[in-house]
Protein backbone atom coordinates (compact mmCIF):
# COMPACT_ATOMS: atom_id res chain seq x y z
CA UNK A 1 0.00 0.00 0.00
CA UNK A 2 1.83 2.87 -1.25
CA UNK A 3 -0.72 6.07 0.13
CA UNK A 4 -2.45 5.47 4.00
CA UNK A 5 -5.01 7.26 2.18
CA UNK A 6 -6.00 5.58 -0.40
CA UNK A 7 -9.18 3.08 0.48
CA UNK A 8 -8.62 -0.49 0.67
CA UNK A 9 -10.35 -2.67 -1.90
CA UNK A 10 -11.78 -5.83 -0.67
CA UNK A 11 -12.48 -9.11 -2.71
CA UNK A 12 -13.30 -12.52 -2.53
CA UNK A 13 -10.15 -14.50 -2.14
CA UNK A 14 -10.40 -18.33 -3.64
CA UNK A 15 -10.42 -21.26 -1.48
CA UNK A 16 -6.95 -23.17 -2.36
CA UNK A 17 -6.87 -26.68 0.20
CA UNK A 18 -7.84 -28.27 3.23
CA UNK A 19 -5.90 -30.36 5.56
CA UNK A 20 -7.39 -32.83 8.18
CA UNK A 21 -5.81 -35.18 9.86
CA UNK A 22 -6.07 -39.39 10.00
CA UNK A 23 -5.07 -42.32 11.69
CA UNK A 24 -4.04 -44.07 8.55
CA UNK A 25 -2.95 -42.45 5.42
CA UNK A 26 -3.01 -45.05 3.03
CA UNK A 27 -6.57 -45.96 3.67
CA UNK A 28 -7.37 -42.07 3.68
CA UNK A 29 -5.96 -41.86 0.40
CA UNK A 30 -7.51 -45.14 -0.98
CA UNK A 31 -11.06 -43.53 0.34
CA UNK A 32 -10.76 -40.17 -0.98
CA UNK A 33 -9.81 -41.44 -4.40
CA UNK A 34 -11.87 -44.08 -4.54
CA UNK A 35 -15.17 -43.07 -2.73
CA UNK A 36 -15.21 -39.22 -3.62
CA UNK A 37 -13.08 -39.13 -7.40
CA UNK A 38 -10.25 -37.20 -5.74
CA UNK A 39 -6.94 -37.35 -7.76
CA UNK A 40 -3.42 -38.02 -6.45
CA UNK A 41 -1.20 -35.07 -6.54
CA UNK A 42 1.48 -37.02 -4.67
CA UNK A 43 1.45 -40.13 -2.50
CA UNK A 44 2.15 -40.26 0.99
CA UNK A 45 5.52 -39.00 1.94
CA UNK A 46 7.26 -39.27 5.32
CA UNK A 47 8.72 -35.90 6.37
CA UNK A 48 11.02 -35.53 9.02
CA UNK A 49 11.81 -33.40 11.97
CA UNK A 50 15.22 -31.39 10.73
CA UNK A 51 16.29 -28.08 9.69
CA UNK A 52 18.01 -28.72 6.85
CA UNK A 53 15.38 -27.74 4.47
CA UNK A 54 12.37 -25.34 3.67
CA UNK A 55 10.11 -28.09 4.19
CA UNK A 56 11.66 -29.22 7.27
CA UNK A 57 11.65 -25.73 9.12
CA UNK A 58 8.78 -24.90 7.73
CA UNK A 59 7.04 -27.52 9.56
CA UNK A 60 9.00 -26.95 12.96
CA UNK A 61 7.50 -23.61 12.60
CA UNK A 62 3.79 -25.09 12.37
CA UNK A 63 3.82 -28.01 14.62
CA UNK A 64 7.01 -27.02 17.09
CA UNK A 65 9.43 -29.44 17.53
CA UNK A 66 9.62 -33.04 19.16
CA UNK A 67 7.67 -34.53 16.37
CA UNK A 68 10.18 -36.31 14.42
CA UNK A 69 8.14 -37.73 11.69
CA UNK A 70 4.54 -37.87 9.95
CA UNK A 71 3.24 -38.78 6.68
CA UNK A 72 1.74 -36.47 4.08
CA UNK A 73 -0.46 -36.58 0.88
CA UNK A 74 -1.46 -34.11 -1.26
CA UNK A 75 -5.05 -34.31 -3.47
CA UNK A 76 -6.80 -32.53 -5.20
CA UNK A 77 -10.52 -32.15 -6.34
CA UNK A 78 -12.64 -31.91 -9.44
CA UNK A 79 -12.89 -28.42 -8.77
CA UNK A 80 -8.82 -28.26 -8.32
CA UNK A 81 -9.49 -27.23 -4.46
CA UNK A 82 -6.27 -29.03 -2.47
CA UNK A 83 -6.87 -31.88 -0.18
CA UNK A 84 -3.96 -32.58 2.36
CA UNK A 85 -4.16 -35.38 4.22
CA UNK A 86 -1.84 -35.72 7.51
CA UNK A 87 -0.99 -39.17 9.65
CA UNK A 88 1.34 -38.19 12.59
CA UNK A 89 2.47 -40.85 15.28
CA UNK A 90 -0.10 -39.76 17.68
CA UNK A 91 -3.39 -39.83 15.04
CA UNK A 92 -3.27 -43.20 15.81
CA UNK A 93 -5.27 -43.54 18.70
CA UNK A 94 -6.74 -40.05 18.85
CA UNK A 95 -10.50 -39.83 17.35
CA UNK A 96 -12.01 -36.29 16.30
CA UNK A 97 -14.45 -35.16 18.57
CA UNK A 98 -17.49 -33.68 16.83
CA UNK A 99 -17.82 -30.63 18.46
CA UNK A 100 -20.02 -27.97 16.28
CA UNK A 101 -20.37 -25.46 19.30
CA UNK A 102 -17.01 -25.05 19.85
CA UNK A 103 -15.16 -22.50 17.74
CA UNK A 104 -13.37 -23.32 15.09
CA UNK A 105 -13.93 -25.29 11.51
CA UNK A 106 -16.41 -28.59 12.01
CA UNK A 107 -17.02 -29.69 8.43
CA UNK A 108 -16.59 -29.09 5.03
CA UNK A 109 -18.42 -29.72 1.66
CA UNK A 110 -18.46 -31.64 -0.99
CA UNK A 111 -20.79 -31.26 -4.21
CA UNK A 112 -22.31 -33.88 -6.29
CA UNK A 113 -25.38 -34.06 -7.84
CA UNK A 114 -26.00 -37.92 -6.58
CA UNK A 115 -26.44 -37.11 -3.32
CA UNK A 116 -28.18 -40.50 -2.18
CA UNK A 117 -25.41 -42.59 -4.57
CA UNK A 118 -22.29 -40.91 -2.64
CA UNK A 119 -23.58 -41.13 0.78
CA UNK A 120 -23.91 -45.01 -0.13
CA UNK A 121 -21.24 -45.16 -1.12
CA UNK A 122 -19.53 -43.27 1.46
CA UNK A 123 -21.55 -45.70 3.87
CA UNK A 124 -20.30 -48.90 2.08
CA UNK A 125 -16.87 -47.72 2.55
CA UNK A 126 -16.97 -47.38 6.13
CA UNK A 127 -17.87 -44.59 6.35
CA UNK A 128 -21.28 -43.05 8.29
CA UNK A 129 -24.62 -41.24 7.48
CA UNK A 130 -25.48 -38.16 10.59
CA UNK A 131 -28.79 -37.43 9.40
CA UNK A 132 -31.70 -38.39 6.56
CA UNK A 133 -30.72 -36.65 3.01
CA UNK A 134 -33.03 -33.16 3.12
CA UNK A 135 -34.32 -30.82 0.89
CA UNK A 136 -33.92 -27.25 0.73
CA UNK A 137 -37.21 -26.25 -1.46
CA UNK A 138 -39.02 -29.45 -0.87
CA UNK A 139 -41.26 -29.61 -4.01
CA UNK A 140 -39.87 -26.62 -5.69
CA UNK A 141 -36.07 -27.60 -6.59
CA UNK A 142 -34.18 -30.48 -6.37
CA UNK A 143 -31.15 -29.16 -3.76
CA UNK A 144 -30.34 -31.68 -1.54
CA UNK A 145 -27.75 -31.85 1.43
CA UNK A 146 -26.55 -34.54 4.23
CA UNK A 147 -24.09 -34.75 6.79
CA UNK A 148 -21.64 -37.70 6.38
CA UNK A 149 -18.60 -38.89 7.99
CA UNK A 150 -15.57 -40.48 6.53
CA UNK A 151 -14.13 -44.15 8.37
CA UNK A 152 -11.71 -41.67 10.47
CA UNK A 153 -14.68 -39.93 11.36
CA UNK A 154 -14.36 -36.51 9.78
CA UNK A 155 -17.92 -35.01 9.21
CA UNK A 156 -18.43 -33.45 5.98
CA UNK A 157 -21.12 -32.00 3.88
CA UNK A 158 -22.61 -32.87 0.57
CA UNK A 159 -24.60 -30.76 -1.62
CA UNK A 160 -26.86 -31.67 -4.53
CA UNK A 161 -25.87 -28.27 -5.83
CA UNK A 162 -23.49 -24.97 -5.78
CA UNK A 163 -23.48 -23.46 -2.57
CA UNK A 164 -25.04 -20.27 -4.05
CA UNK A 165 -27.83 -22.11 -5.55
CA UNK A 166 -28.95 -23.63 -2.16
CA UNK A 167 -28.77 -20.16 -0.28
CA UNK A 168 -30.10 -18.14 -2.64
CA UNK A 169 -33.14 -16.48 -1.62
CA UNK A 170 -35.59 -18.61 0.25
CA UNK A 171 -33.50 -20.97 1.43
CA UNK A 172 -34.74 -21.53 4.84
CA UNK A 173 -38.44 -21.74 4.24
Amino acid sequence: MSNLNEPVKTYPKTFSHIGITVPDIEAAVKFYTEVLGFYVIMEPTLVKEENETAIGQMCIDVFGEGWETFKIAHLSTGDKIGFEIFEFNESKELKPNFEPFRSGLFHFSIQDPDVEGLVKKIVDAGGKQRMPIREYYPGEKPYRMCYVEDPFGTVFEIYSHSYELHYSQGAYK
